[in-house]
């Protein structure tokens, strides 16, 4: 009887010894690649395939910045602002300087409407104003991400009833402005 014990538990042993070493593979495999971490997070989200995503590099900037807390007129990962967050996601992702609040920022943009938003196309908001307030960046499935006031960068969806009530209009940056910008 002691050596049946004995043969036991040694087969327990080692198979708690295999999983734990699968699960420190498999953590080491998605920390080692931080694009598939972003890929399969927005695959999750949106249900869209991770190949179908046409620019990763939109993606992994929102992925990198999710959390980042909101701070009024911020630019940094200590905090940032609705327009801070457009603004730095526009100068790394697509190299092109837009203006530094979200009203500015319209008077770059052509007016896209809502059923033809493309990933990297800017979403402006009039909440609780009669002028624009907020600005997001489109990702496509409805899903936008922007800095909100009370839960720092996220991605939202349009159709929520929040949204949805205080929605102005799409934009897609004005070709002639992208160009002068970027020369």
């Amino acid at each position: 009887m002691g050596k049946k014990f004995i043969v036991g538990f040694l087969l327990v042993l080692l198979s708690v010894s295999s999983q734990a070493q699968t699960t420190k593979k498999s953590s080491e495999k998605s920390t080692a690649d931080p694009d598939n971490l972003a890929k399969d997070y927005f695959s999750q989200i949106m249900g869209i395939a991770a190949s179908a995503t046409s620019n990763v590099k939109l993606y992994q900037f929102v992925y990198d910045w999710l959390g980042t807390p909101y701070r009024l007129g911020g630019d940094t990962e200590k905090g940032i602002d609705c327009s801070g967050f457009a603004y730095q996601l526009y100068d790394k992702v697509f190299n092109t300087v837009i203006g530094n609040n979200s009203r500015n920022i319209f008077s770059m943009v052509n007016p896209v409407n809502k059923e033809e938003l493309k990933e990297g196309d800017l979403v402006f908001f009039k909440i609780n104003s009669k002028s624009i307030s907020h600005v997001g960046v489109y990702l496509g499935d409805d899903k936008f991400a922007h800095a909100s006031s009370s839960r720092g960068v996220m991605i939202s969806n349009l159709n929520e009833a929040y949204w949805k009530r205080y929605y102005y209009k799409g934009g897609r940056l004005i070709e002639s402005l992208r160009e002068k910008l970027e020369n």
